[in-house]
């Protein structure tokens, strides 16, 4: 089932399947959003949880036994109840279930709402433990935007900009996208811009943290941002698009809560990069905002 929410603005449309935004419009007709074009990434913005890309072996330990999840975990195939819906909000649902728990052993309830006011739209994500135990969990996103907006541009008229990084210092990841430290490679920012595709760098994604500000822009050739994505409860960004022999046109803008698998930690969950940890009966909200031209 499709949800609309709409404004004099935008109109913007959510899948309860996964939770996943999956249109913003104009009046005028431009779209901001990826179409899932299937022949190149059939995905628009998926919602990344209980953990973040691919683990080694498609497995990770809890209190010394091995669960297998797959990547990017199961929400965003997942069905979410729409617990609220008015003109300018949308709140989805979903809660653990036997079929979850065989890959992650909690009972939790995670909330996502969406909120349309002006050109801004503000995703909030809330998770509850309802276990009886502290629980460990990732959450990420993946919103993917297309790149260029407009006739008679190209991608390669389009920069990503993060304001006030000079130099890029991003993950190393390895062939099995297992991430590396950072540190292996300084690369100069004219003008703070990044590169729409990874490839540029020899990378997948690109893969960054401590960053000036918790924001990024997706920029035209004039400089204008088209979007601006502001995530200050996110610690990591990626940026993503498929390496393909020609344009994708789009690119993914996603805060992360916490690392993807990397090659320096454990194989228990406990031991995730940036893992986020709740305890029993409590929850915690993470929130971004994306602004829209």
């Amino acid at each position: 089932m499709i949800v609309t929410l709409e404004n004099e603005f935008l109109t913007v449309q959510i899948d309860d399947t996964g939770a996943q935004l999956c249109s913003v419009r104009t009046p005028a007709g431009v779209e901001y959003i990826w179409q899932a074009d299937p022949a190149v990434w059939g995905r628009h913005a998926p919602l990344l949880f209980p953990i973040i890309g691919r683990l080694q072996n498609s497995q990770y330990t809890l209190e010394g036994t091995s669960f297998q999840i797959p990547m990017h975990g199961f929400a965003r195939d997942s069905v979410f109840t729409v617990a609220q819906q008015s003109r300018t909000q949308a709140v989805f649902q979903l809660t653990d279930s036997p079929e979850t728990r065989t890959m992650f052993p909690f009972s939790f309830l995670l909330t996502v709402t969406f909120r349309l006011e002006g050109r801004t739209l503000t995703k909030t994500c809330t998770v509850e433990n309802r276990s009886a135990r502290t629980m460990y969990y990732e959450l990420g996103n993946h919103d993917g935007f297309n790149a260029p907006l407009a006739h008679g541009e190209s991608m390669d008229d389009y920069a990503v900009v993060l304001p006030g990084l000079d130099v890029l210092e991003p993950y190393g990841m390895d062939e099995q996208g297992m991430l590396h430290a950072k540190g292996e490679r300084s690369i100069p920012l004219t003008g703070h811009k990044v590169a729409l595709k990874p490839s540029v760098y020899g990378l997948d994604t690109v893969v960054v943290d401590e960053l000036p500000q918790n924001r990024v822009l997706l920029v035209d050739k004039s400089g204008k941002a088209r979007i601006t994505l502001d995530f200050p409860d996110y610690p990591y960004l990626g940026i993503w698009t498929q390496d393909k022999p020609f344009d994708t046109n789009y690119v993914c803008l996603e805060p992360w809560s916490s690392l993807p698998d990397c090659a320096f930690v454990g194989r228990s969950l406990s031991e995730k990069a940036g893992v986020r940890v709740l305890e029993a009966g409590k929850s915690e909200a993470l929130t971004y905002c994306v602004q829209f031209d």
